[in-house]
C-alpha cells in the first residue's frame, strides 16, 4: 500500500513537474518573444534616433545656408548703399559746382549788362551833347 501511495504521489509529482516544465517552457517562449520584440523596438528606436539626427543636421545645414545667404545679401545691400551714398555725394558736389558756376556767370552777365547800359547812357549823353552842339552851331 505504501508503495502504491508512494507511486501515486510519484505520479502526482511527475504531473506537477510536467506542468511546471510546461509552464517554464511557455515562459521561456514568451521571454524569447518579448526579447525579439525588445530587439525589434531597440532597432526601431535606433533608426528613429538616426533619422532624427539626420533631420536635425539637415535643418541645421539649411539654417546655416540661409544665414550665409542673408549675410551675403546684407553685405551686398551695404555695398550698394555705400555706392549710392558716394554717388549722391558726387551729385551734390556737382550740383553745388553747377550752382556756383551759374551764379558766377549770372553775376558776370549782370556786370556786363550794367556796363553796357552805362556805355549806352554815356553814348546817349554824347549824342545829346552833339545834337545840342550842332543846334547851337547852326
Amino acid at each position: 500500500r505504501k508503495l502504491e501511495s508512494t507511486s501515486a504521489q510519484n505520479i502526482e509529482f511527475l504531473q506537477v513537474i510536467a506542468k511546471r516544465e510546461e509552464s517554464i517552457h511557455q515562459c521561456q517562449l514568451r521571454l524569447e518573444e518579448k526579447s525579439r520584440e525588445c530587439s525589434s523596438l531597440a532597432r526601431q528606436l535606433e533608426m528613429a534616433i538616426e533619422d532624427a539626427k539626420r533631420q536635425v543636421e539637415q535643418a541645421r545645414e539649411r539654417a546655416v545656408s540661409r544665414e550665409r545667404a542673408a549675410q551675403s545679401k546684407v553685405l551686398d545691400l551695404e555695398t550698394q548703399l555705400s555706392r549710392n551714398k558716394t554717388e549722391l555725394n558726387q551729385l551734390h558736389r556737382s550740383k553745388d559746382d553747377a550752382e556756383r558756376r551759374y551764379e558766377s556767370r549770372l553775376q558776370d552777365l549782370r556786370d556786363r549788362l550794367e556796363q553796357s547800359e552805362s556805355t549806352n547812357r554815356s553814348m546817349q549823353n554824347y549824342v545829346q551833347f552833339l545834337k545840342s552842339s550842332y543846334d547851337n552851331v547852326f
